[in-house]
């Protein structure tokens, strides 16, 4: 009796040193159970944004954006998971160095959202070649213009897509159903694919832009990829081409998007991300009648909360059981 009274109290001292504990940063009551019931090896905790930095110290994985002062004060730090799919707002801002050389694993959302703004990215696109907003007057106005149209037919055209991670393949599949013929430009070899006639270097973009009947950016704001778009690139880019941006404002220059369409190089634009953020009041790009703007929605659908917490959800099982995590981003090329 002695012996399995014994070996009970080890077992129950035993138990909550395997228990890892998880912060989550300013979620909801029924998120946190939700996440809770994923394993009954790990604790998940609340924070706020007062007491995160106490809550972190003693935590073993954390979901949010992490600040330095929150990877400071932690101890025992070994995972970060991160809800949306780019990551710069953390590993480029000062004092990110230390986490980011760090061993700490961090996942994100990457290939998960590539859905919904790879549809966002055809819309914009749509919008501009069928000229749909020289009907919105009329329509608002309950009229029936029968004026000459100048719609542009995708097929047989180019489009170029810069970065083919989850949202850039999506988009060109897209492109490819439309009978387009794609070229992605991306640093990491890919599969060859039938909905992608090549995949070129960065290095090489400034042969390909010029293929282009339309340009899309879909790579993710880093070090290598910032202003990678840049004025040079908008002057390259073919008469009567098309633009559209839906990962990163970072990565392309606005001047440059401007002067391109102050020319009248471009037909048409659709950004859904600009830099800076929010596109401020009065700036050029909101006189163009040719362009269309929305507000960083992309990555929003009626299905996208759903696959991110699912991949949260996976990583915490994987976290309680020692098991590889999933979506891991690569901390030193920011993706």
């Amino acid at each position: 009796m002695r012996l399995l009274f014994t070996a009970l109290f080890l077992s129950a001292c035993l138990l909550p040193a395997q228990t890892k504990k998880i912060v989550v940063l300013n979620s909801s009551p029924g998120q946190i159970q939700d996440f809770q019931s994923v394993s009954p090896r790990v604790k998940v905790v609340n924070a706020t944004n007062a007491t995160v930095l106490t809550e972190i110290a003693d935590a073993d994985g954390f979901i949010g954006v992490i600040t330095p002062q929150m990877y400071a004060a932690s101890k025992r730090l070994k995972w970060v998971g991160v809800m949306s799919a780019g990551v710069e707002n953390i590993l480029q801002v000062p004092g990110a160095e230390p986490f980011k050389n760090s061993d700490v694993v961090m996942t994100n959302n990457k290939v998960v959202q590539g859905i919904e703004i790879a549809d966002h990215a055809l819309a914009l696109l749509l919008y501009t070649t069928r000229r749909l907003n020289e009907y919105s007057v009329s329509t608002a106005a309950g009229e029936w213009p029968r004026t000459p149209f100048k719609g542009i037919e995708l097929r047989g055209k180019t489009a170029v897509i810069i970065g083919m991670g989850g949202i850039g393949t999506n988009i060109a599949l897209r492109c490819w159903a439309f009978g387009m013929h794609v070229i992605g430009v991306d640093p990491e070899d890919k599969p060859i694919v039938s909905y992608i006639d090549r995949v070129v270097r960065p290095d090489q973009l400034d042969e390909v832009v010029p293929m282009a009947d339309v340009v899309f950016i879909s790579a993710p704001d880093t070090d290598k990829s910032h202003k990678m778009f840049g004025a040079k690139e908008f002057e390259l880019m073919k008469q009567h081409s098309y633009f559209v941006a839906v990962s990163r404002g970072g990565v392309y220059d606005m001047n440059g998007l401007v002067k391109a369409l102050d020319s009248q190089k471009l037909d048409g634009a659709g950004v859904d991300v600009t830099d800076p953020e929010p596109l401020p009041r009065g700036h050029p790009l909101w006189s163009f009648k040719n362009v269309v703007v929305t507000p960083h929605i992309a990555g929003r659908s009626d299905q996208d909360a759903g696959r991110m917490i699912g991949t949260i959800k996976e990583n915490i099982r994987r976290f309680a059981d020692d098991m590889p995590l999933i979506n891991v981003v690569d901390k030193k090329k920011g993706y």
